[in-house]
Parts: C-alpha cells; structure tokens; sequence
C-alpha cells in the first residue's frame, strides 16, 4: 500500500491544480491530511497523541544534535507521518533534513 501525507504547501499547490501534485496523488492508496498541516491551515495548533510526541522527541532531538532545526510544527508533521508509515508530499526542502522521513521524489530534484 502506498502511504501518502500531504504537508500545508502541498495541500496549497494541490488546491491551486499543479499537475505535479495531482499526477503523485493519484497513483496513492491512501492520503492522509495530518491534524497538524489542518492546524496550520486554520493557523492554530492542536496537539499529538502520545505515539506521535514519541515520533516528535526522537526527531526533535535528531536534528538538534545535527544542528539542522526546523519550524516546530514541521517537526510534528514529520513525527505523524512517520507515525502513519507515510510519504510526505512537500516542497520544504528542509524536511530532507529528517533522518528516516520518506518524502516524494520531487522534493529531491
């Protein structure tokens, strides 16, 4: 099965009809919209459940030791789709930066 999690600007992308995003779309099983990339969309913040504060300690504290911080609420979208065993569909460049994060292709190139 493959596992898709959309972060907020390719929900963005995705609502403005970008091909790129559609076409990666389709070819998912599953897609997933994270409580957090809707938290960011209605610019509040809900928090996690315990799994994925699990998922956001060890990825928090992975690139703190890195020294490649990210925005804290992408730390938490990180932590949930790796939580779910999801791709994430993002053009943040600074998600590569998660060890163990799988992200769609695009975001490489």
């Amino acid at each position: 099965m493959r596992a898709l999690l959309l972060n907020t600007d390719a929900y963005s992308m995705y609502r403005r009809g970008d091909e790129s995003v559609l076409d990666y779309l389709a070819r998912a099983d599953r897609v997933y919209m994270s409580l957090f990339v809707m938290a960011e969309l209605f610019y509040g913040f809900m928090g996690g459940d315990r799994e994925t504060a699990d998922f956001y300690a060890r990825v928090k504290q992975e690139l703190k030791l890195k020294g490649s911080p990210i925005p804290i609420n992408d730390v938490w979208i990180a932590a949930h789709c790796m939580e779910l065993g999801a791709e994430l569909v993002t053009f943040d460049r600074h998600f590569l930066a998660v060890p163990g994060l799988r992200t769609w292709p695009r975001l490489s190139t």
